[in-house]
């Protein structure tokens, strides 16, 4: 009788600390969101007012030490993490402010690692590893920012499981639509394309059958399939207001 007790006990102890790490997860992704909102506009963060305020995007980053990503549901993982990056970049970023990249710092996205749920991971790590390979869903690719203007526009609020379809699926077609992102030149049957889709060209085919086929998925405006294929160089300097 006593053992059973003891084990009553010890699964209540383990569901109440479940719940307890759910909840700083919830918190972090609450807390993001209203962080987002307060520092970043038209895809372009507030870095010099930042760097005044350090302690805020510090405290949100160390927070995600407490997240728990074991009993989380697939929607709820790729939020977790999507934030976790882009408030990663954005802390890293501030730290060294001024700097003129995020390249100017050795390591900044595949050497340093960050506390994630008490899991050391660098930012490629995040991105590719607990992302885009485990989940195959190339519209991830619009959603992380990586602190240049060459990214796709990084958002102004925190990535949520229960939206997260219709999150992505607008920040896709946002992109894919943007003049600046994939450049049309129908004069000359052409269409310049961000490196994003020469660097994770698998991971677009993995849904249509070529590149085109993905991008005319989300255009309001049909690529042709006769227009020939460009990619222009990635523009890394600072995505700062």
């Amino acid at each position: 009788m006593r053992n059973f007790k003891l084990t009553i006990v010890a699964i209540i102890f383990s569901s109440l600390s479940l719940m307890a790490y759910k909840q700083e997860t919830n918190e972090f992704n609450k807390d993001a969101d209203v962080f987002l909102k307060k520092y970043v506009l038209d895809g372009k963060v507030d870095y010099k007012r930042l760097k005044n305020n350090f302690e805020e995007v510090d405290n949100l980053y160390k927070s995600l030490a407490l997240v728990s990503t074991s009993e989380l549901n697939d929607n709820e993982t790729k939020a977790l993490y999507i934030n976790a990056y882009n408030i990663i970049v954005i802390r890293q970023i501030t730290e060294y402010y001024p700097l003129k990249s995020a390249l100017d710092k050795n390591g900044f996205f595949d050497k340093v690692k960050h506390n994630v749920g008490g899991e050391m991971l660098t930012l490629d790590q995040i991105e590719k590893g607990k992302v885009i390979i485990p989940f195959r869903d190339p519209r991830v690719h619009f959603a992380f920012s990586c602190a240049a203007i060459g990214c796709p526009e990084l958002a102004n609020f925190a990535f949520t499981a229960d939206k997260l379809d219709t999150q992505l699926n607008e920040r896709t077609t946002n992109s894919i639509n943007n003049p600046d992102f994939i450049k049309v030149k129908s004069n000359e049957n052409l269409v310049e394309l961000s490196m994003i889709f020469k660097w994770y060209e698998r991971d677009f085919k993995m849904k249509a059958d070529d590149v085109m086929a993905y991008i005319n998925q989300y255009r309001k405006n049909k690529i042709p399939s006769s227009f020939n294929i460009d990619h222009y160089p990635y523009d890394w300097s600072l995505n700062i207001q």
